[in-house]
């Protein structure tokens, strides 16, 4: 039995990497209808990936009623995914929805209390949760492999190009939102815990590209027992994408941390030694869409990729922001643990 998909965007995203990957998730996913304000796309899209039913915008609301398909991906700019994923669980449709699950706390709290209420599965596609490299990272940290963790720090950054999406606020642009997600979610898993206190800055280049949106944002995270998280993300920097974690014995860098189209590298460095771990590229959105797939057909949650765990890392942007304008450290009230399953 296979789970029908109505992909809703047709961004570069969504082109250069969703729609291929149904591919390699045939076993259980099947890519039933596209969603675009584009009918050039629309066609030429569905011709190449032989998609039977296309919807306008305008048409999403017959999309869900029409009995074509079990579930959405939503694959629109940051600020549009409550309004999709709200209406698509009112119409009884599952929900895998791309990272960041929305722009607020109160819009992530609202999606998961719709899809609750109309019981439909509700699942954010941070690749993270889907890349090997990352998960036996946090294994390696969760079994004592470093002693006891202690720093975590990060740089994720590369160069946008004017006009992209991501430059626009009103569509929720900004780097946090598209990149330092990424090193939020990393700190958060690999300590297994929730950040008490957050301070962040942002830097901008004299460039026109950053009019609505900074250019960088560097953040500490504080956790407890002494643990902090430091990164930075950038939109007008070379292309870089690492994170390391110090513990009391060992230290542990990931290169690239958060690459989708290179392999994962683990350089784990004890009294000087170092070992190397290659790990193979994998398609992580074909395992996205396998692994929600299976959460409908058996009726469950995602044991990772929640919606209480895309809420976590939603209020942690938030609150770097509110640092960020005042200049001031904010402190975060105790929230629920994150979702990772233990290995």
């Amino acid at each position: 039995m296979r789970v029908r998909y109505a992909v809703v965007g047709l961004g570069h995203f969504a082109r250069a990497t969703l729609l291929p990957a149904f591919a390699n998730a045939a076993e259980n996913s099947e890519l039933r209808a596209l969603v675009s304000g584009d009918p050039a796309k629309l066609g030429e899209l569905s011709r190449t990936y032989a998609v039977p039913r296309t919807f306008s915008y305008e048409q999403y609301e017959e999309c869900l009623r029409s009995g074509e398909v079990d579930a959405v991906y939503i694959a629109l700019p940051n600020s549009m995914h409550c309004e999709y994923s709200v209406a698509a669980a009112r119409a009884g449709i599952h929900v895998l929805c791309e990272k960041p699950m929305a722009v607020t706390e109160a819009d992530c709290q609202r999606m998961i209390l719709e899809a609750r209420q109309h019981q439909v599965r509700l699942m954010i596609a941070n690749r993270l949760h889907f890349e090997s490299s990352h998960q036996e990272a946090i294994r390696m940290v969760a079994s004592g492999h470093l002693g006891i963790p202690r720093i975590f720090s990060s740089v994720l950054t590369f160069q946008v190009q004017e006009g992209n999406v991501r430059l626009n606020k009103v569509l929720g642009g900004g780097p946090l939102y598209d990149i330092g997600i990424y090193c939020i979610s990393a700190a958060r898993h690999l300590f297994g815990e929730e950040p008490s206190e957050v301070f962040a800055f942002n830097a901008s280049l004299d460039d026109r590209r950053f009019a609505e949106v900074e250019e960088s944002t560097s953040a500490i995270l504080r956790f407890s027992q002494g643990r902090v998280a430091a990164f930075t993300c950038s939109f007008g920097a070379a292309r870089e994408s690492v994170y390391e974690v110090v513990g009391t014995k060992a230290v542990l860098r990931v290169d690239p941390g958060y690459e989708r189209a290179r392999p994962g590298t683990h350089y784990l460095i004890t009294d000087g030694q170092v070992k190397e771990r290659v790990f193979p590229k994998q398609d992580q959105f074909a395992q996205e869409l396998t692994e929600f797939s299976e959460c409908v057909l058996n009726g469950q949650d995602h044991p990772r990729a929640s919606g209480q765990d895309g809420l976590a890392d939603v209020r942690i942007i938030e609150a770097l922001l509110c640092s960020a304008q005042t200049g001031q450290p904010v402190k975060l009230v105790p929230a629920i643990a994150p979702t990772t399953t233990r290995f």
